[in-house]
């Protein structure tokens, strides 16, 4: 469903403090790699992230999507007493339950009469919220929505380390939980809100989404350990990016010239350039943020999209194009015109 009263008032982003390299990061497994036939900066050439970061020990989701929704709120002039609905959509979470989202709802001091909960899947789900969102101010159920993200990589990758360190991790092992060692920590938010109500905002079109969940078993996560198929994940994933990009092409006239900026969910560099070279957009349009940060998992759109903006890459009327493709598999495109 196309949108034409939903505004984007504000999008804002908080980078987690520690850089940690990926030589840092791969030190401890100097001997397993060495064991196994791996270069030791294997990490870092087969994916293209150099680094990525972590939080301070400690750092809850909450606290982190928290304090890019305070940035989010100050940026977009709304009061916070006018919050409608709040979505977080971290994979990360401070616990199973209470969800992450009332803890934000709670640090942020929002009214009792804002709807506040948890939505997952996956890599996606910041720009599923995004469009619950924008269909809840399209029906005129909310004014203004709070989306918001917290993800930290921290305790995983220690956790992945401490495993594949092991003088009995196998070739498959290392593999399989490969990818994990891409991923990095950040905070998200965005404020939407009803086109009459943000005079100087950004209007959001609308989104399509398309799904394969045949491929379901390719990535599976918990807590402390994931495991990727990450070469079957990939060609799935460009397979299924070719299918959403053909139906915004119909439903919201997407031509790759006529696109401004791209702002996709950044995985690794081959990921990014093989969906570049498979859409036929211009790498020129993208701003890479994986060699420094990796994969921040759905806060990835959201924080691009906000480093888009600060840089000065989006002028005013510029056609942007956010794109993010979640485990499962699930794909999203969605256009905001800047």
């Amino acid at each position: 469903m196309p949108f034409s009263q939903v505004s984007l008032a504000a999008v804002a982003h908080v980078d987690a403090p520690i850089a940690v390299s990926s030589a840092e990061l791969c030190a401890p497994l100097e001997n397993t790699m060495s064991r196994l036939g791996l270069r030791a900066d294997l990490l870092a050439s087969a994916s293209g992230v150099q680094s990525r970061r972590w939080w301070q020990p400690g750092v809850q989701p909450s606290q982190a999507a928290t304090w890019a929704a305070e940035k989010a709120l100050a940026a977009s002039g709304v009061d916070r007493s006018r919050i409608g609905v709040l979505i977080n959509t971290s994979v990360c979470r401070d616990f199973v339950e209470p969800s992450t989202a009332c803890l934000v709802h709670g640090n942020l001091g929002l009214p009792a009469t804002c709807l506040n909960f948890d939505l997952g899947n996956a890599c996606l789900a910041f720009m599923n919220g995004m469009d619950l969102a924008g269909h809840l101010i399209e029906r005129g159920v909310v004014e203004f929505a709070l989306i918001v993200d917290g993800e930290g990589s921290r305790y995983v990758q220690e956790q992945t380390v401490s495993r594949l360190a092991k003088e009995d991790a196998t070739l498959a092992e290392f593999q399989a939980q490969f990818a994990t060692l891409t991923l990095g920590s950040g905070g998200a938010a965005m404020v939407l809100g009803r086109r009459g109500l943000v005079p100087d905002g950004h209007r959001l079109f609308g989104s399509v989404s398309r799904a394969a969940t045949q491929h379901s078993g390719l990535c599976k996560g918990q807590v402390d350990k994931m495991e990727t198929d990450a070469k079957t994940l990939l060609f799935a994933g460009l397979e299924l990016a070719g299918q959403t990009w053909a139906a915004a092409q119909a439903e919201l006239g997407w031509r790759a010239e006529a696109l401004d900026e791209c702002v996709l969910h950044q995985v690794s560099g081959t990921h990014t350039a093989s969906l570049c070279r498979a859409l036929g957009l211009d790498m020129a349009k993208v701003l890479a943020i994986y060699p420094e940060f990796g994969n921040i998992g759905p806060a990835s759109v959201p924080i691009v999209l906000s480093k888009a903006a600060e840089a000065g890459r989006i002028q005013p009327g510029g056609r942007v194009a956010l794109m993010g493709i979640g485990s499962g598999l699930n794909c999203s495109m969605a256009e905001v015109l800047w």
